[in-house]
This record gives structure tokens, sequence and C-alpha cells, in this order.
């Protein structure tokens, strides 16, 4: 790639100072309200779930609570599902996937499990369609005790205390083709490296980590989704974005090793999705069903297994 594709700011080779970063924060402008699109949805559920608030985002002028639904009925004697989306600001299924769900499930898991949903964990990065949050970080490589995301750090102290007790994690995810022509450029020019790029996969696939690696789940969720929106193929070598496919839309490689979402609770059950809303086969709405459907059948498979 030459200097005439590098990404805007900064200079190639050379890893962003605060400067740089400062000039990125100008660059990124407000395009949606999360308050209209998160916090009003949750306010209207607040007969049918627990409207928690687990911390809150300042960044420059902005305050952004951070919430999550729980079981109105909470059981402590029940395992715990836990459904987080938009990690990333920008995967928009990941975080109306979350919402539809919300307003969707009634009482089917009452007795059984206890939900606990964090809709829009990036709510900063959430209003200016951004993978990154003020901070020039990625808040899906920052799920450890030294991580530097405020987001990420909220919602594992958050959920901490149910350690041990969650059955099951599903982490709603987008893949789109701006993870090429904006994210990945970005990161190469934060960290001074030759952007490197890849093949964006064309559908919906999982990401297993495989330190838990249980397929039959896995498997489960593609069998469901493969009736709402088009599963995406394997390269020719058999991977997909450089990792292994180890089962049909299944990539799988150690997920701790990145510090992913998806590795925070120690569930026996866990997984990433990713829906392509790009492609000429899908739509928007089928994504949204698509990270629905994933979470039902993600839940159901743990509660019989």
């Amino acid at each position: 790639m030459t200097n005439k594709q590098f990404y805007p700011i900064g200079t190639p080779g050379q890893p962003w100072t605060e400067r740089e970063k400062q000039l990125w924060q100008q660059s990124q402008t407000r395009s949606r309200s999360y308050k209209n699109d998160v916090l009003d949805v949750l306010e209207q559920l607040k007969h049918r779930y627990e409207i928690v608030q687990y911390g809150e985002l300042r960044y420059g002028d902005d305050r952004y609570p951070l919430m999550a639904a729980k079981s109105k009925n909470w059981d402590d004697n029940l395992p715990v599902a836990l459904i987080t989306g938009g990690v990333h600001g920008y995967e928009t299924s990941g975080v109306m996937g979350a919402l539809s769900f919300l307003t969707e499930c009634r009482s089917e898991y009452e007795g059984k499990l206890n939900l606990l949903v964090a809709p829009c964990v990036s709510p900063w990065a959430y209003e200016r369609i951004a993978r990154w949050n003020y901070d020039a970080v990625d808040p899906n490589r920052q799920f450890f005790a030294q991580g530097k995301a405020e987001e990420s750090r909220a919602l594992m102290k958050f959920t901490a205390p149910l350690k041990g007790r969650f059955a099951v994690h599903v982490d709603l995810h987008e893949t789109t083709d701006t993870d090429e022509s904006e994210f990945s450029p970005a990161l190469a020019a934060r960290d001074g490296l030759q952007p490197e790029p890849t093949r964006v996969p064309d559908g919906f696939y999982l990401v297993s980590d495989e330190q838990n690696s249980r397929l039959d789940f896995q498997s489960a969720i593609i069998a469901a989704v493969a009736h709402v929106t088009h599963i995406a193929p394997a390269e020719d070598d058999g991977t997909m974005l450089g990792f292994p496919v180890v089962s049909p839309g299944v990539v799988e490689y150690d997920n701790n090793a990145w510090h992913l979402c998806s590795t925070m609770t120690g569930a026996p059950f866990t997984t990433t999705t990713e829906v392509y809303p790009d492609s000429a086969e899908t739509t928007p709405e089928d994504c949204i069903r698509a990270q629905v459907v994933t979470v039902r059948r993600a839940i159901d498979f743990a509660l019989s297994n």
C-alpha cells in the first residue's frame, strides 16, 4: 500500500502521539443518538426488566450512562445468560439485536435462567459509528485486568460478582466493509505499521475460542441462523481472515490471547457473532434477526446441555 493510500492522520511508519489522537477525536462526528436508540427503548422495557446503571463514561463534555437489563424476577439459584452488544459501537445489528431480543422475550426463561443484557457497551462509539472508544482504544481487546478501555473495565466490574454462575455468553458483532476501508488503515496508522489488506467474509460466521471449543454449540447456532441469512464460506485454504475454519461458518483461535469480551465470564458456552450487513444477499433487518436467533438458540442449547 502506498503512502497516498495511507490513513490521513499520522506519518507512515510512526506511531501516533497525543497530537494525532486528538486529531482523530476531532474527526469523529456524532451521527446518531444513544439516548433515542438505546436509553429510550430500555425505559420502555422497565415494566418487564430491572434496568440498572453499571457505570458512566465521561469523555470531554459528554456523559454516557452504561445500562443493562436484568430479569425482573432474578433468582440467585439459577444460572445466568449474558448478552452483550455494541462492544464495537459501529456494529449496529449487535445493539439492535440485543434490544430486539429484550423486546421480543417474554417469560419463556422465567424459572430456568436469569437474563443479563448490556445492549450497548460503547455508547460514545455507537453515536459516532466508530470501532474505537474516545481514547482510540479497541474495547474488544481490553477484557483483562490491565485493560485500558473504561467500557471494558466497567462491564467486567459489573459482572465479576456473578463469576461462576454464567451458563452462556453471546457477544454480538458485525464485520463490515469499513473494517477494511477505515478501521484497519486507522489501526495500522495508530501503531506505525503498514496496512495488511484482508478479504471481508461474505456472510454470517461465529468466532469460537480454542480454549473452550464446543463445536456442537457453535454448529447448532449456525444451523439456526442459516434459515435467516447466508453463512460465510471458507477461503480455498480453509481459513477466514487468516484463522482456521473448524466447522462450517465457525472460525477458531485463542480468544484469551486477544482479550475478547467473550472470555470475561468463564461460561461453558461462549461465542462471538459476526454478521455482514454490506452483503448484497442480506438486509439490515436480516442481520438483526440473525442476532436474535443466535441468542435464542444459544440459550436453548445451554439449558438443554
